[in-house]
């Protein structure tokens, strides 16, 4: 990680736009886009989704806003020093390293003619009162001139540097090259823009903006540890927990909720190691969690699935319209002034129930009825089936799963052509194909009322 991406990814936030963060920091958008995926990609989680051509905070993010705020706080600290107690002559470019200090050696800097040039402390544990106040300055989001990279790995190394007072003990420690540390250590200087160290041969000592950036470093540091400790341990849960996506339940009686919570209780007691979650959606973005490996295994209301997966059909179950029996009362047989005279309520294109509803109000009504239709999309059955019975609606919904919930709404079969059909998918590998074995025989252990028609 560096310093730019931290900067970039709290202007991405701030700005909630790519190219606003890249204007407002001087960057490309290509180079703003890739260090927010650089980032995401280092704490294992989103921060942004996008809702039309905006880029929206995630819950996440927003936890995390204080943290980056604080962090671009610390890197315009850092980048726009404290100024001196000591004369501008101090401040030299940094030069080759003196012999014993990983190079040849040279002129040795900051210490000839001191006492003319004014002499820095030479500990780093100066009192903080001695230091000069932060003066104050725009945010990095608002520079003109941009952040440079400059890793975290560095800024620790300087201060494992400045801390030892010597090249040759820090690298030591870290278990790093001499020579490349003497080299890191001139790049960090040269990318801040001004000197941290003054060598010399009795060892190192810190400059005045050397000792003034320890206490921003360190905060830098530790602001990062919070962010990678928290991603850490995430990664580690999430590398052992499997993935189970379904489609939306009809309610707690429903065959699908019964199958989800016999699984959850099984997969509990048989892996206790692997932790299982389960969340439910829509069929579409299932297939496409399971091609970007969001989900591991899913569960559709689809007889057949993209062809790049495994899969088992589990059931087939009778669909029937739905509504109150005030309704089917009014209208009798007459389905089709039935469907013209009250509001549909459907999930949304995205399911495989809809699809089903569609089909049979295609096959019941001509175009012209069709287009005098009241369809209110909602992608939650529990709503749909409150619409049903609380609000005059019709729905089209699982019989058997609609006839368990409290007070069942009047239905009427649609044909034996209209079913809702469960599918289990997964990727095509071994592993895959055993966990999902494993998981349909939790689901099917016990007999699932209402279900037809099972295959393997």
């Amino acid at each position: 990680m560096d310093i730019a991406t931290l900067a970039l990814v709290h202007a991405i936030l701030a700005e909630r736009g790519i190219r606003r963060a890249a204007k407002a920091s001087g960057r490309p958008p290509a180079s703003v886009s890739a260090a927010l995926k650089r980032f995401e990609a280092a704490i294992a989680v989103p921060l942004v989704r996008r809702e039309r051509g905006n880029l929206v905070p995630t819950l996440e993010a927003q936890s995390r806003m204080a943290d980056l705020a604080a962090a671009t706080e610390a890197i315009q600290s850092l980048l726009q020093p404290r100024t001196p107690l000591w004369p501008e002559a101090h401040r030299q470019a940094p030069s080759s390293p003196q012999r014993g200090e990983g190079g040849p050696q040279g002129r040795i800097r900051g210490t000839a003619n001191s006492e003319r040039a004014g002499t820095p402390p030479s500990s780093p544990r100066i009192r903080p009162a001695l230091l000069p106040v932060v003066e104050k300055t725009e945010p990095i989001a608002n520079a003109q001139t941009p952040c440079p990279s400059i890793s975290l790995i560095a800024l620790e190394r300087f201060i494992a540097v400045a801390r030892s007072g010597s090249i040759r003990a820090a690298a030591k420690a870290s278990a790093t090259g001499q020579p490349q540390l003497t080299r890191q250590m001139n790049d960090l200087e040269r990318d801040l823009g001004y000197t941290l160290l003054a060598r010399s041969p009795s060892g190192i000592t810190c400059t005045a903006e050397g000792l003034a950036a320890i206490p921003t470093v360190e905060n830098l540091l530790e602001i990062w540890r919070r962010l990678s400790r928290a991603s850490g341990d995430r990664f580690r849960r999430a590398a052992a927990t499997w993935r189970f996506g379904s489609v939306m339940p009809l309610g707690p009686e429903s065959e699908i909720a019964r199958m989800l919570a016999a699984l959850t209780a099984k997969w509990h007691r048989a892996r206790p190691r692997q932790p299982l979650f389960v969340s439910s959606t829509t069929a579409d973005e299932l297939i496409a969690g399971l091609k970007n490996r969001r989900f591991d295994v899913v569960l559709l209301d689809l007889e057949t699935f993209p062809s790049e997966f495994e899969g088992s059909l589990i059931s087939r179950t009778p669909l029937a319209l739905a509504g109150h029996p005030a309704l089917f009362a009014k209208h009798g047989n007459d389905i089709a002034a039935l469907l013209q005279s009250h509001p549909i309520a459907v999930p949304s294109l995205k399911s495989g129930l809809r699809q089903q509803a569609a089909h049979f109000i295609e096959a019941t009504l001509t175009e012209q009825e069709r287009n005098r239709l009241t369809l209110t999309e909602v992608d939650s059955i529990p709503v749909i089936l409150n619409l049903v019975m609380d609000h005059g609606y019709l729905s089209v919904l699982p019989e058997s799963s609609a006839a368990r919930v409290r007070n069942p709404p009047a239905m009427r079969r649609l044909g034996d052509s209209y079913m809702q059909s469960l599918s289990l998918a997964w990727q095509k590998n071994a592993l895959s194909r055993q966990v999902a074995e494993a998981m349909l025989g939790m689901m099917l252990a016990d007999e699932i009322s209402g279900s037809t028609d099972p295959r393997d």
